[in-house]
């Protein structure tokens, strides 16, 4: 426990004084925003603090930081730390950047920034990685909302081969079909903040459950090979840069926010709301990735026999899940690992309620994801999309696209583990152009001395991304070594081209220097 308590105090105490940091290179003001000066009453619209900051969270959270440290624990206790370390420096600081120059810029939305600060070429190169994410999202938040209803809330196995696990996937996907082509997401946007409510609930509940009954949790000092389970050996042979920093994505740096934090820049009252809204939500999000990775690593140490988690080597060589039913050990999926946690923690009634909400949360993001790829789609290649026709003639593609994914995902018993790896690849991918489009902006300001804030995070996550996808099998499928040494070379590319282009300007800053 010693272990997750100073992941704790690092996320405190690093997010006050970062947060801080921020606003003093910012340099937020008493200057009119977007709310007031383009005041329209639909998307700029002047709102309180506390309904700015949770509609943020509400935006940028779901099951990525759930579902992204119960996969990313297995590499050991080093997750706690690793979380809120990269939460703090590289996440947090993303989310905050993004959403203030948006805010300065009058609103502008991500594909704006990213067109002003870096080029067109940039520009369409994120327009790709933007509509590769948004068809990810659709697919991931049709999967796991649909394994966690099938498995936790009516009790079925959830296996591809069972009607009743399709049946669910089928009804979501009839509803996000639905609501890509027309706004029905309205009705549900209404309650949006209970959801996001229980979302916190859980996290709140998981946390005091684990300190008042004294959960077990391995310590970075101590031995990473416990009878429950060798973290030590998975963490050796998982490679765990680069691949533990693509399993764990919302929790530490999420590209996704990017878009959601420039939503959020038309409602802020004063840019001196922006540490709450932008980067102190983000530190929530951390909190509550670190909650569920040490919830997991719990139930693994309780094992299975005792009503947590055991986990085993299947004969295709992949690491499962194991619970006790019926007096046998059965396999469950990664996603039905969270009803276990739920239960385990909060009880019956607790777990039943945390469940409903991680199951709603996920399908108002998805729908909105699906909607906004047809948009995109839609803006890129100049398509009317003025009626109900036009909207299915694209959407129909989309959806047979996404439903082709979904299918291979499930049958193949690896399919989960890589689509999520892939979904947080195109996420993370995503991240690295906004965090460019700030050191640019941040150089072009004459403040280049803080440059590094957003471009250290920025070249490592380059690293990170450009490693795993010369090295899978759906990239390049190079060796390790060769896959090291070119996603070295990679980022040392993006930070020369990136600092160039700062010096270069170009443009007259949205921000002068008085």
């Amino acid at each position: 426990m010693a272990t997750f308590m100073i992941g704790l105090v690092i996320l405190i105490v690093g997010g006050l004084i970062m947060g801080k940091l921020c606003d003093h290179v910012f340099q937020p003001d008493d200057r009119e925003t977007p709310a007031y000066s383009k005041q329209d009453g639909v998307d700029y619209v002047p709102m309180p603090t506390w309904k700015n900051a949770l509609i943020n969270l509400l935006n940028i959270a779901g099951t990525g930081p759930i579902l992204g440290p119960i996969q990313g624990i297995l590499f050991g206790p080093i997750a706690l730390l690793t979380i809120p370390i990269g939460n703090v420096i590289g996440g947090a600081v993303h989310d905050y950047f993004a959403g203030m120059i948006c805010t300065r810029d009058g609103g502008a939305q991500m594909p704006e920034m990213v067109r002003k600060y870096t080029s067109k070429t940039v520009f369409w190169i994120y327009d790709v990685f933007v509509c590769l994410l948004l068809l990810l999202v659709g697919t991931v938040f049709i999967y796991t909302p649909g394994d966690i209803a099938a498995t936790q809330v009516f009790g079925f196995s959830g296996a591809p081969t069972e009607v009743s696990t399709w049946v669910i996937y089928a009804v979501i996907f009839a509803y996000y079909l639905i609501a890509t082509v027309f706004p029905i997401d309205k009705i549900i946007g209404r309650v949006y903040p209970i959801f996001g409510a229980i979302l916190v609930f859980s996290a709140l509940g998981v946390f005091g459950a684990m300190v008042i009954f004294h959960y077990p949790l391995v310590n970075v000092w101590g031995s990473w090979a416990t009878q429950s389970f060798d973290y030590a050996a998975y963490f050796k042979a998982g490679h765990f840069i680069p691949i533990f920093f693509v399993t764990v994505a919302c929790g530490i740096l999420s590209g996704f926010h990017s878009s959601q934090t420039a939503l959020v820049a038309r409602t802020i009252k004063s840019e001196k709301e922006g540490r709450m809204t932008f980067y102190n939500m983000m530190v929530v999000e951390g909190f509550i990735a670190m909650v569920w990775a040490a919830g997991t690593m719990a139930l693994i140490q309780f094992t299975a026999e005792h009503g947590g988690i055991t986990m085993q080597l299947s004969d295709k060589g992949v690491w499962q899940y194991m619970i006790q039913k019926g007096g046998e050990l059965v396999a469950i999926s990664p996603t039905s690992v969270v009803g276990v946690v739920c239960r385990y923690a909060l009880g019956p009634i607790g777990g039943a309620v945390a469940l409903i909400g991680i199951i709603i949360l996920p399908i108002t993001s998805g729908d909105t994801a699906l909607r906004a790829l047809r948009l995109t789609i839609a803006d890129t290649f100049h398509i009317k999309q003025d009626n109900n026709a036009r909207r299915l003639s694209l959407a129909v593609p989309i959806f047979v696209i996404v439903g082709a994914i979904l299918v291979w995902a499930k049958i193949d018993p690896k399919g989960f583990n890589i689509l999520w790896r892939y979904f947080a690849w195109s996420n993370q991918t995503m991240a690295l152009f906004p965090l460019a489009a700030a050191t640019i902006y941040l150089i072009i300001n004459k403040r280049g001395k803080w440059a590094w804030m957003t471009l250290i995070p920025g070249i490592f996550y380059t690293f990170i991304c450009a490693c795993y996808i010369l090295n899978a099998k759906l990239g390049f499928g190079l060796s390790w070594n060769i896959a090291y040494i070119g996603g070295a070379v990679i980022a040392a590319l993006y930070a020369v081209l990136t600092i160039w282009r700062g010096k270069k300007g170009g443009f007259t800053p949205a921000d002068p220097v008085k």
